[in-house]
């Protein structure tokens, strides 16, 4: 129970005016201190009376711009007006009704550019915490009562594969299971969940809840094959040829951007994805080229500036590296992704290096990096993006020492699928063109959604697009049952 507000008598006798006057409550996080040396979650389980008045302060109001700033269009009113009466199972429900997955996206999603961006209590004061309440309600749930599973639908006896088992794959795999059709889920990483596994930290978000949302979908009937990379030993035309009707690709962008400068290569200079899983989980769960542990020494320097430059310099305080510091070549005005995560990051000891670009590595006689050669940037005009763009300031060089150096540049979508499948199109940057309504591919019977057609972006747009492609196959499956597709 907090020790700000008392909970009122009656819930729906207050009245906008008495909403707006409840502060907003103290939401737990693990001591800086302590969350640097482990690995859980730093955000902790919310107390049931705190999550009531958190939800409380949703003033209700009819236009919902929360609602409309949610790519999924979840019911934030409506869940948060069943969490305030203590109705937390009513809540996950409502937000259950257009995402499947509120435990990841209450957790991942930016709130402060969706939902509370637009919430109006947040026009005058701090706004209502609808990614914590999202999470809670949906843990809540989960604990108790397991994921809902729904009433074991008529088979159709059409069948499906999804390539790729990340948040957009493993939607569609449940939305095409819960209509009856069977689904074979393929995985290039030895187990499934893609990026929820494999690409994010366990700080952020505990696997056992990827999990149980694996073993969920097994009880619905999907069936996961890891280990294959579609386009390489096996070809989405071996898919179709061996009775596959529909396919979905939800492979992701998981190509690194390089650097292109000297001495990239060396030995200690890890791109991220690498670094991460490398660092993050046990070694049995990892191909076997990358087994081997990280090293990561006593001063260790990543370049970049969004939320997976902030995983890597908080999982190299946690391999135990003293030093830390995040090299940016612009302001910290101008770094993309989540202001939680860089505040995490700042209240655990990281340093922060602005205005400042690579230009070249040194080495130590045995072939490791020793140093970070960098130069001084000023900010000039806008570029594509609309942020100023940085510019080299002539005789500034100097160089910062490293044991480990990491690269979160950035990354693009990777061509394999492409190349290897005739009549696929996909732009100059190897995304691949969409129908956007219906997720639609140039190849009739192939779907495609998520970061390998966004290029990286959120993981509650690539479930919404996974909830339209979804939409779609089953359409096409449908007909192709009745012979007209």
């Amino acid at each position: 129970m907090t020790d700000q507000t008392p909970l009122p008598l009656s819930a729906s006798s207050l009245d906008r005016k008495q909403r707006l006057k409840i502060p907003a409550q103290t939401l737990p996080k693990q001591d800086p201190r302590q969350r640097a040396l482990n690995w859980n979650e730093v955000s902790l389980p919310l107390d049931e009376d705190v999550a009531r008045l958190e939800a409380l302060r949703c003033i209700q109001c009819p236009a919902a711009p929360c609602t409309k700033a949610c790519p999924l269009h979840n019911d934030i009113p409506g869940a948060l007006a069943l969490a305030e009466t203590g109705d937390f199972i009513g809540a996950a429900n409502k937000f259950r009704e257009t995402s499947l997955m509120p435990e990841m996206c209450g957790r991942l999603c930016p709130q402060e550019h969706l939902c509370e961006g637009d919430c109006v209590v947040g026009k005058k004061a701090i706004p209502v915490a609808i990614g914590r309440l999202e999470a809670f309600v949906a843990d809540y749930q989960r604990q108790r009562e397991g994921f809902p599973l729904p009433v074991p639908p008529s088979p159709t006896g059409r069948l499906a594969a999804v390539i790729g088992s990340g948040p957009a794959g493993l939607v569609v795999a449940e939305e095409l299971a819960k209509q009856g059709h069977s689904v074979v889920v393929y995985e290039a990483w030895p187990l499934p969940g893609g990026i929820l596994r494999y690409g994010i930290p366990s700080f952020k978000i505990d696997k056992a809840i990827v999990d149980e949302k694996i073993a969920f979908l097994e009880k619905l009937g999907v069936r996961f094959i890891c280990d294959t990379t579609i386009g390489d030993s096996v070809t989405v035309d071996d898919l179709f040829a061996a009775g596959f009707e529909a396919i979905f690709m939800g492979h992701g962008a998981g190509q690194p951007v390089k650097m292109g400068i000297p001495g990239e290569d060396l030995t200690g200079i890890h791109q991220a994805t690498e670094f991460l899983v490398r660092c993050n989980l046990p070694r049995q769960q990892l191909p076997p080229s990358m087994r081997e542990p990280i090293e990561v020494g006593k001063r260790v320097v990543v370049v970049g500036g969004g939320d997976t430059a902030m995983d890597c310099v908080r999982t190299a305080l946690r391999m135990g590296a003293p030093q830390v510091n995040c090299v940016y070549r612009r302001t910290e005005a101008e770094m993309p992704g989540r202001r939680e995560e860089k505040r995490n990051a700042r209240e655990e000891g990281i340093q922060f290096t602005y205005l400042t670009a690579p230009v070249g590595f040194t080495q130590h006689d045995d072939g490791r990096v020793r140093s970070v050669i960098c130069q001084r940037m000023k900010l000039g005009e806008p570029d594509a993006s609309g942020r100023p763009r940085p510019v080299p300031i002539p005789g500034s060089e100097f160089e910062i020492e490293a044991d480990t150096v990491v690269l979160a540049l950035g990354y693009r979508a990777d061509k394999l699928l492409e190349t290897a499948t005739p009549g696929l199109d996909a732009d100059k940057k190897g995304l691949l063109v969409i129908d956007p309504e219906t997720g639609r591919t140039s190849r009739p019977g192939i779907f495609a959604g998520g970061d390998n057609v966004r290029g990286p972006d959120l993981v509650v747009d690539a479930v919404a697009d996974a909830k339209r492609a979804a939409a779609a196959m089953d359409e096409y499956l449908r007909r192709k049952r009745l012979g007209e597709a």
